[in-house]
């Protein structure tokens, strides 16, 4: 398993960060998975012992084969974004019960117009979105998120790489992870199953620099939304991302690249 992260976060960092501001990788304590490693093809008809079954490599995003773990343990950028964003509902919780009690919407706005403006405006798309198709939010949530101006960590959050809730985003702007989570966020509030969703980590090809983007099944097909794009595309027609891992609240999944049969 060493190996194994060891070569992804080489993979990683084979390019420069985006902007110099996002680190992306595989923690460096990341949940061990349950298929062993080898250079080598497996020996044919190797039986591993009886209490432990080999976890399958299975046809995953953008073409790889991908291997699924539900210890989260090690992402604790992850965690964090959770622990903050339940700690956010809570005083957006007591601020609505303020607003009940009098408070002008006008006068709350000019308190903290950025915040809460924006929070108010982020609560009218939920609102509106409620009765639109389920490819009709994607595309609302998608162009919502991708108005908010690109800033990267180190000058907003002056650390390498944070993953910020939307409430922060709201507040601050954001880099490519903090898009991908605002929109899955706001689509769970519009009723999407989080095992539906994962933020994904890849190696933009093209520009050789890490990204995170929001994948989303839909039946049987998968849909990207990307703060670099307008538009909302199925993965099939996205060649240039290289898949390095993918996390949800269910878990995550290690993803391989499908190498070509000469």
């Amino acid at each position: 398993m060493a190996s194994l992260i060891q070569s992804i976060v080489f993979c990683i960092w084979l390019a420069p960060p985006p902007d110099a501001g996002m680190a992306l990788s595989v923690p460096a304590t990341a949940p061990p998975v349950s298929r062993p490693v080898t250079a080598q093809p497996a020996p044919m008809k190797t039986a591993a012992p009886a209490a432990v079954e080999p976890a399958k490599a299975v046809p995953g995003l953008f073409g790889s084969t991908e291997i699924a773990s539900k210890d989260l343990s090690a992402f604790t950028k992850w965690s964090d974004m959770w622990r903050r964003s339940a700690a956010d509902r809570n005083e957006i919780g007591r601020a609505d019960a303020a607003m009940k009690h009098g408070v002008q919407d006008s006068e709350a706005c000019g308190r903290d117009k950025r915040l809460t403006c924006g929070r108010e405006s982020w609560e009218n798309l939920v609102a509106e979105a409620q009765q639109r198709s389920p490819m009709e939010k994607l595309k609302a949530v998608n162009d919502y998120m991708n108005r908010t101006p690109y800033i990267i960590d180190p000058e907003n959050w002056g650390v390498p790489d944070y993953w910020a809730t939307p409430r922060e985003f709201f507040l601050k702007d954001g880099d490519c992870e903090d898009y991908a989570i605002s929109k899955y966020v706001t689509l769970k509030r519009l009723g999407f199953d989080p095992a539906s969703m994962r933020l994904v980590i890849v190696q933009d090809e093209n520009l050789r620099i890490a990204h995170a983007v929001l994948a989303v099944t839909l039946g049987s097909d998968v849909f990207i939304l990307d703060n670099q794009v307008d538009a909302v595309l199925p993965q099939q027609k996205i060649l240039h991302y290289r898949p390095v891992y993918s996390i949800n609240e269910t878990g995550w999944w290690l993803h391989q690249r499908r190498r070509a049969r000469s």
